[in-house]
C-alpha cells in the first residue's frame, strides 16, 4: 500500500495574505532600488534636481541620454513616489524635498549610492548560487564597480565628517597631525581620508595600502593631481603584516571584517605602531548574535551584501568568511587581544551602521 500524501499544515489565512502583500511590496520596492542606482550612475537624479517641471525630451537632452529609455526611467520613478509627474503638460520633477538625499549635493547627503548595492547583489545572483553548492569563495575582480562605489560611501560617511566628527574621537590627534608624524590607512580603497588628511596636515607623513591594484591605482593618480608629496599608496594583501613600531596614528575605514585573517590583521597592526600610538578602527556596529540585530539600521541590506561580498570576499583568500555583521563585541575583543588598552566605543549621529574604536597601544 502506497503512503498517503502528507495533509497541508493548516495556516492562518488573513496572515497568509497580509504577508503575500508585504512580500509583493518587497519586490517593487527592490525594482525601485536598482532603478534608483541606475538615476544615480546616469546622473539623472542631479539634473532632475537642477530643472524646473520638464518633459521626459528637455530631461533626456539635459543628461545627454535617450529619450525613450529616460521616460520609462522616470515612469519607475514616478510610480515609486520619487518624481511628481503632470498629466496635462507631460512634465515631471524632483521635489526638494527628495532632492535632498537623493543627489550629490544633497542636504542630508546621497542616499542614492547605496542604490548601487542592491543591483550588484543581483547581478551576483548566479555566482552566489554557484557557492552556495560549493562553498568557495569570489575575489574582488568579480565586482564591478566596486571601489568606485565604496570610494562615494567613504565620501559622505568618512571622508565628509573627518575633521569635524571623527578625529575629534582621538584626544590630542589634530595637535599631533599638525606638529607631524607617520600615519597609515590600511585597506585605504582609492584613499579619499588619507588624501584629506595629507592635504590638511603637510607635516605630517601618510601611506596607504590596500588589496586592490585598481583602487591603488586611483588613489596614486588623485595624489598627484593634488600635488602631494607627504603620501604614498602600495598594493598590499595585508595577510601576515608584520611592521614593527613605524606608525604613530593606523586607520581603518570598513576595512577589517572582510580581510583574510581580521583578528591577525589587528594584531599585525598593533605591531606596527610606535608605543603610545593610536589605532581608529571604523566597522559594522551590528551584534554577533542575530536575535540582536532585528531593529539594527537596514540589517537586511548588511546580511546580503555580506552574503554576496564581505563574507565571499574573506573566504576567496582561504579566511574564516566572518562576514560583514561580525559583531562589534567581535572587533572589540579582538582589539583587546591584541594588546590594546582604554578601548572606548563610540557611535556617531550621521552614521548609524558603524562603531567608531579608539583604541592606544601602551
Amino acid at each position: 500500500m502506497s503512503a498517503l500524501p502528507a495533509a497541508a499544515p493548516a495556516f492562518d489565512q488573513a496572515e497568509a495574505e497580509a504577508f503575500a502583500d508585504k512580500t509583493l511590496s518587497i519586490l517593487n520596492h527592490g525594482a525601485i532600488a536598482a532603478m534608483i542606482a541606475i538615476g544615480h550612475r546616469s546622473g539623472l537624479f542631479d539634473v532632475l534636481a537642477g530643472l524646473p517641471a520638464a518633459t521626459s525630451a528637455t530631461i533626456a537632452n539635459a543628461a545627454e541620454l535617450d529619450e525613450r529609455y529616460v521616460r520609462e526611467w522616470l515612469a519607475v520613478m514616478v510610480t515609486g513616489g520619487i518624481v511628481t509627474y503632470a498629466p496635462k503638460g507631460r512634465t515631471y520633477a524632483l521635489p526638494a524635498e527628495h532632492a535632498a538625499c537623493l543627489t550629490r549635493d544633497g542636504a542630508l547627503g546621497n542616499l542614492a549610492v547605496y542604490g548601487q548595492f542592491v543591483a550588484l547583489i543581483g547581478s551576483l545572483q548566479d555566482k552566489i548560487l554557484e557557492r552556495l553548492e560549493s562553498g568557495e569563495g569570489l575575489h574582488y575582480h568579480d565586482y564591478p564597480h566596486f571601489h568606485g562605489m565604496m570610494a562615494e560611501d567613504s565620501g559622505q560617511t568618512v571622508t565628509g565628517q573627518l575633521f569635524d566628527t571623527i578625529l575629534p574621537l582621538v584626544d590630542g590627534i589634530a595637535e599631533r597631525l599638525e606638529a607631524g608624524i607617520d600615519v597609515l590607512d590600511a585597506g585605504c580603497g582609492r584613499g579619499g581620508a588619507l588624501i584629506a588628511m595629507a592635504t590638511r596636515y603637510p607635516n605630517s607623513r601618510f601611506v596607504g595600502y590596500d588589496l586592490g591594484e585598481d583602487a591603488i591605482r586611483y588613489a596614486e593618480g588623485a595624489a598627484r593631481s593634488a600635488g602631494l608629496t607627504n603620501i604614498r599608496f602600495e598594493a598590499r594583501d595585508l595577510t601576515g603584516y608584520d611592521e614593527r613600531e613605524r606608525f604613530d596614528f593606523i586607520t581603518t575605514f570598513d576595512a577589517v571584517h572582510d580581510q583574510k585573517d581580521p583578528a591577525g590583521l589587528v594584531h599585525g597592526l598593533f605591531g606596527a605602531l610606535k608605543p603610545g600610538g593610536v589605532y581608529l578602527m571604523q566597522d559594522i556596529g551590528g551584534s554577533d548574535h542575530l536575535e540582536n540585530n532585528l531593529d539594527f539600521p537596514l540589517a537586511a541590506f548588511l546580511y546580503a551584501v555580506s552574503l554576496t561580498h564581505c563574507m565571499p570576499v574573506s573566504l576567496g583568500q582561504g579566511g574564516a568568511g566572518l562576514g560583514t555583521m561580525w559583531g562589534w563585541e567581535t572587533a572589540e575583543a579582538f582589539l583587546k587581544d591584541a594588546g590594546f588598552v582604554s578601548v572606548t566605543c563610540n557611535r556617531l549621529p550621521h552614521d548609524p551602521m558603524n562603531v567608531w574604536f579608539v583604541s592606544r597601544k601602551p
